[in-house]
Formats: C-alpha cells, sequence, structure tokens
C-alpha cells in the first residue's frame, strides 16, 4: 500500500483534469508550436493558448492578464520581484525590509543584495508567526524601495494581514512584494483589494505542473523592473525563453479549477484537518505551532515533547510528511522558522508538518492520526 500523502505544502500531485489539458499541448496532433512562432498556424494556436491561460492565471487573484509574467515558480518569480527592483530603483534608495521567516527564495536573494551594498532590515514575527503592519510601519526609511512579506507561511500555514500592510506602503509610495506560493489557490487574494505590486505564484503548490510559475506585476502605475534573464525579449521584455506551452497550459487549467471550487475545497480541506488535530493534539505533549485560527485550512506543525523528529519520520513509513519546508530538509539544523517563534531547538528537532490537500479523505486523517500517535508512544517507551 502507498504511504497516506499528507506533504502538500511541499507539492500537490497535477489534477487529473490539468494533466489531461497538458497531454494536448506535447505532440504533432495537439498544441505543440512555439508560441513566439507568428508565421504559422502552430505558433498561433499555441499563442492563443497560452494567452488563454495567461486570463485564467490573473482572473484567479483579479489581475490585468497583461499583469502576468510568466517564469519557472515562485522561486524565479521572487528573485525578479526582489533583485528586479533593486536594481531598476537604486538611484532612488537601497534599503528593503523583509521577515527573518520568509522562504529561502526570498531570503537568499536579500542575502545577494546584501553583498551587492543593499541593506536590508529584516522583521521578527510574534510568537505565533505573524509580521504586524506596526512592525512595516517602523521600519520603513525615506530611501526604502521595497517591502516584501509573504502571505502565508510554508512551514507553519499562519496568514498574515497583508492588506494591512500594502495600504500602509501604498500610502509611503513604498513597493510592496508578497509571496503568495502558499496561498494562491487555497484562500481568496484579490491584488487590488491587497494593494500589493507584485506577487508570486507557483503552479505546483496548487495542483498544476512543477516548472511553471508566474509574478503579477501592477501595471497602473506601472513598476520598474529590471529583467534577471536576457534573451529574445519575451513576456514584454521582463523575463527572457521559450514558453512552455503545455506546463501554462496545465497552470491555467489548475487556477481555472481553483477558482471554481476554492471555498467548498477549503471548508472540506479545514474539516479533514481539524478531525486530524483533535486526535493527534489529544496528547499532552503535542503542540501545535503558529497562530491558532489566522491560517491556511491544509497546514499543521505539530512539536511532540520528548520525540526525535526524524525517528519519528522514520517511523511514519505508511505517512508521507516532513519536518518542514520541503527545501530545507536535508539540512540537520532546526526549522528557521521554529526558531524565530521561539521554539526551543529540542522542540524543532521533534516538529513536524502535516499538510492536507483536495486529495485527502476523512479515512487518511484518522488513520494517519493514529499512525501518529502509535509511534510518538513507541518512541517515548
Amino acid at each position: 500500500m502507498e504511504p497516506v500523502y499528507l506533504d502538500y505544502a511541499a507539492t500537490t500531485p497535477v489534477d487529473p483534469r490539468v494533466a489531461e489539458r497538458m497531454a494536448g499541448c506535447l505532440t504533432l496532433d495537439g498544441i505543440f508550436g512555439n508560441p513566439a512562432s507568428r508565421s504559422h498556424i502552430y505558433g498561433w494556436r499555441a499563442e492563443e493558448a497560452v494567452e488563454a491561460a495567461r486570463r485564467e492565471v490573473a482572473d484567479l487573484i483579479n489581475a490585468d492578464p497583461r499583469e502576468i509574467v510568466w517564469t519557472s515558480g515562485a522561486t524565479e518569480a521572487n528573485n525578479l520581484a526582489l533583485k528586479g527592483v533593486a536594481e531598476a530603483a537604486e538611484a532612488r534608495g537601497r534599503h528593503i525590509i523583509t521577515s527573518c521567516i520568509e522562504h529561502k527564495a526570498v531570503l537568499d536573494p536579500c542575502h545577494y543584495l546584501m553583498q551587492r551594498g543593499w541593506e536590508v532590515t529584516w522583521l521578527q514575527p510574534d510568537s505565533s508567526g505573524l509580521i504586524h503592519p506596526e512592525q512595516v510601519a517602523a521600519a520603513l526609511r525615506p530611501d526604502t524601495v521595497l517591502v516584501s512579506v509573504m502571505h502565508a507561511n510554508n512551514e507553519l500555514g499562519t496568514v498574515n494581514n497583508v492588506a494591512a500592510i500594502g495600504a500602509l506602503c501604498r500610502a509611503r509610495e513604498v513597493l510592496f512584494h508578497v509571496d503568495a506560493a502558499q496561498s494562491v489557490g487555497k484562500l481568496p487574494v484579490d491584488v487590488g483589494a491587497l494593494q500589493v505590486d507584485l506577487l508570486s505564484i507557483s503552479a505546483h503548490k496548487l495542483y498544476g505542473p512543477k516548472g511553471a510559475g508566474a509574478l503579477y506585476v501592477r501595471r497602473r502605475p506601472p513598476v520598474a523592473l529590471a529583467p534577471q534573464i536576457h534573451g529574445g525579449g519575451h513576456e514584454r521584455g521582463m523575463r527572457s525563453g521559450t514558453l512552455a506551452t503545455h506546463q501554462l497550459v496545465g497552470f491555467g487549467q489548475a487556477c481555472a479549477l481553483a477558482n471554481l471550487e476554492l471555498a467548498e475545497e477549503a471548508e472540506r480541506i479545514l474539516r479533514i484537518r481539524n478531525i486530524f488535530l483533535e486526535e493527534v493534539l489529544a496528547d499532552p505533549g503535542a503542540q501545535l505551532n503558529g497562530h491558532p485560527s489566522q491560517r491556511l485550512p491544509g497546514i499543521a506543525n505539530i512539536s511532540f515533547a520528548g520525540v526525535d523528529g526524524e525517528a519519528l519520520l522514520l517511523s511514519l513509513r505508511d505517512v508521507a510528511v516532513s519536518t518542514g519546508s520541503a527545501c530545507t530538509s536535508a539540512s540537520l539544523e532546526p526549522s528557521y522558522v521554529l526558531k524565530a517563534i521561539g521554539v526551543s531547538d529540542e522542540l524543532a528537532h521533534a516538529s513536524i508538518r502535516f499538510s492536507f490537500g483536495r486529495f485527502t479523505t476523512e479515512e487518511q486523517a484518522r488513520f494517519a492520526a493514529a499512525r501518529v500517535q502509535a509511534a510518538v508512544a513507541a518512541l517515548r517507551g
């Protein structure tokens, strides 16, 4: 029997409806052409399919399709936003504000910019993992060119009040970037209401293919962005490279499905997660990390006192989970996110992230909870 998959925050399986659309864009009898080939029908069809997908992505976040720039994923989108703004605005200022619990795809570009003369203010989260607008307000300076705060944390699932931060940045005429890789398709996201200028999305977090993503770039007033990939001038000069028609069509279909099913799906996933939590948190040594209610419906990060997290993972061979972000899962260091919210090294090492999704059933949640309870009891002896 295959293990129960509870690592949806790391990646989601491609929805069969998405895979079917993608399969129609691969072979000679499908829409396989290069969207940039404008001299024949194969290219025209591919361009039409890609532009339809662009609209589907835009519709999910209430944007103009012309504000969607294709990327290979949220990592590239984050790099384009941070480095692109920094390079375009360096004459105006060299100060950036972000939080110390962002994804590595934001932290590492910030460190890169620091090595090249930019100054970064690192905001500390509260004990529930939230970054508050007051912190951003206090950190703003005349030379601040960009604020980057994630919508939902990938390890904790906590959801920041990005609308309030967006309003603050807009009032001060400072650009605001949001890494929304974990939230788009799981929470309602309206870029106008949130007052964001740049927003990163990844297809594989919402039942689309790996290798596809997008950066929302506000058109009015326009955001100046220095390209990070050169060669061909694709995507209105912001991101060169031949577009992967099949991946983008899949991305668009995934967004269209999320748009139709978001509210119902979020309610169902929340119910399943709570069934799991009710059983697992009956253990007095189990502690839920992050905000108790201001969080994504599908993520639960739990510390188990008196248990080594790696040993617990090895004991859960029939449940697929992780100790945190998939990008840092090979590290033996305790999670920097958990440490930042005050979790001890011992408890951080004893923490597991359970994440639920579209194909998780109640039966699987109850099975996983029973396996966790049994494994924890056995490890404590």
